[in-house]
C-alpha cells in the first residue's frame, strides 16, 4: 500500500536578466517591469487548484526556484508565504530557500528576505574566475559575489549554498580548485559542485565553446574537488550536493526520497501521492508566463498530467534515490512506490553482482564504482 511521504511546495519563478548559454531551465528575459503583483496572485490561483489533493498535510520545505526568483522584491516573496500559509500547513521553522544571482539581487534586501521567512539563500555563483564568468555569459564578476554573500550572512542568513560549475571552457584543474579556495573562504554551509554539460535547447548546444576539457580530464578534476571540499568539512551526499555536518538541503533530499511536492508557477513541475487512487500523480503547469498568467483561475494553467504505471515506479524511484551516497532502504521503497521489494529483482541482483550496489541490511548503497556508472545503473532499472 503506498504510504504518504513528506510534502514539500516548489515555486516558480520564471524571469531572468538574461538567459545564460548553457541553461535549459523555463527562464525568461524580464520585462522592464515585472508583473509581480499578478504573478503573486496567479500563484496563489494555481495552488487552489491543487489543494484537494493535498487537505490535511504538512509542508516540510519550500523552495523559490528559477529564473532568479530574487528579481522579486521581499515584499513580494512574503506576499506569496504568507498567501502559502494561509492554505497549506507549514511545519515550524521549516526550510525556506531563494535563489539569487549575485548579479541582479539588490542587496539591502537579504535583511527583508529574512523578515518574509526565508532562512536558506542558494546563490548562483558558478565561477569565481572573471574570464570564465564571461565566457559563460553571466552577469556578474568575482568580486559582486563575494560582497553578495559577505552582506547575505551579516544579515543574519547563515544556512547558505553557493553553486559552483567545473568542466568551463578554457578551465583548468588548478582553477576550478581556486574557486573551491573562494568559496571555502566565504564558509557556506553547503556547495552544489557540478559539470557545466552541453543541454538541447541551450546557445551552447548548437554553438559549443572553445576549450571545454575532455572527458578524461573532467574527471580528474572532479576526483580532485571532491577531495578537496571532503578536506575542509564537506561532506558530499549527493550527486553534486556537499555540506557542513547537519546543513543538507531538505528540500533537495526530499526529492532524493521520493518524497511528494507541490510544483506553482510557470512550467513547475510536481509529485503528489494520492493513496485513495493507489496510485501517483505527476503534474506539470504551462512554461510561458504569459500564457500562465492569461489563465487566469481556470485548468489552462495545467500543462499536463500523468499517472506513474507501477511497471514504470522502480526506474522513477531509482532515478532519484540512487543520487544519495546513503541509498535507500527497501522498505522506504516499498511504502512510496506501493510495490514490493520483489519488483526490484533480478535486476537489483544484477547490479550487486556487477559490483555497483551493495546491501547493508535493508539498506541498498551504491558503491564508488556505481556512483561513477551511475547513469548505468540507472538504466537497468528501465521498464
Amino acid at each position: 500500500m503506498l504510504t504518504l511521504p513528506p510534502l514539500a511546495l516548489y515555486i516558480h519563478i520564471p524571469w531572468c536578466v538574461r538567459k545564460c548559454p548553457y541553461c535549459d531551465f523555463n527562464s525568461h528575459t524580464s520585462p522592464s517591469a515585472l508583473p509581480q503583483r499578478e504573478y503573486v496572485a496567479a500563484l496563489l490561483a494555481d495552488l487552489e487548484q491543487d489543494l484537494p489533493r493535498v487537505w490535511g498535510r504538512t509542508v516540510t520545505s519550500v523552495f523559490f526556484g528559477g529564473g532568479t526568483p530574487s528579481l522579486f522584491s521581499a515584499d513580494s516573496i512574503a506576499a506569496i508565504l504568507d498567501g502559502c500559509a494561509a492554505r497549506l500547513s507549514f511545519r515550524p521553522g521549516l526550510e525556506v530557500t531563494l535563489e539569487t544571482n549575485p548579479g541582479t539581487v539588490e542587496h539591502d534586501r537579504f535583511e527583508a528576505y529574512r523578515r518574509a521567512g526565508v532562512n536558506r539563500i542558494s546563490f548562483g555563483i558558478q565561477s569565481f574566475d572573471n574570464g570564465c564568468l564571461q565566457r559563460l555569459g553571466r552577469i556578474h564578476d568575482s568580486a559582486q559575489a563575494e560582497t553578495a554573500v559577505k552582506l547575505a550572512q551579516d544579515a543574519g542568513i547563515d544556512n547558505i549554498n553557493l553553486d559552483l560549475m567545473y568542466a568551463l571552457p578554457q578551465q583548468t584543474q588548478a582553477m576550478a580548485l581556486h574557486d573551491l579556495d573562494r568559496a571555502f573562504a566565504l564558509q557556506p554551509a553547503h556547495v552544489s559542485h557540478y559539470q557545466l554539460t552541453l543541454e538541447p535547447n541551450t546557445v551552447f548546444a548548437a554553438k559549443p565553446p572553445k576549450g571545454i576539457p575532455e572527458d578524461d580530464d573532467a574527471w580528474d578534476m572532479q576526483e580532485a574537488c571532491q577531495a578537496a571540499l571532503a578536506a575542509h568539512g564537506y561532506a558530499q551526499y549527493e550527486v553534486s550536493a556537499y555540506a557542513r555536518d547537519g546543513r543538507q538541503c531538505a528540500h533537495n533530499v526530499n526529492y532524493w526520497r521520493y518524497g511528494d511536492y507541490l510544483g506553482i508557477g510557470a512550467g513547475a513541475h510536481g509529485k503528489l501521492t494520492q493513496p485513495a487512487d493507489d496510485g501517483i500523480l505527476r503534474r506539470w503547469k504551462i512554461k510561458h508566463p504569459a500564457a500562465y498568467l492569461a489563465a487566469g483561475a481556470s485548468d489552462a494553467r495545467i500543462g499536463g498530467d500523468e499517472w506513474i504505471a507501477a511497471a514504470a515506479r522502480p526506474f522513477d524511484y531509482m532515478l532519484n534515490a540512487l543520487r544519495l551516497n546513503a541509498g535507500f532502504a527497501l522498505g522506504e521503497f516499498e511504502q512510496r512506490t506501493g510495490l514490493p521489494r520483489a519488483a526490484l529483482s533480478p535486476r537489483l541482483d544484477d547490479c550487486i553482482a556487477k559490483g555497483w550496489l551493495e546491501r547493508d541490511g535493508e539498506r541498498i548503497v551504491p558503491t564508488e564504482l556505481g556512483r561513477r556508472f551511475l547513469n548505468d545503473v540507472m538504466s537497468v532499472f528501465l521498464d
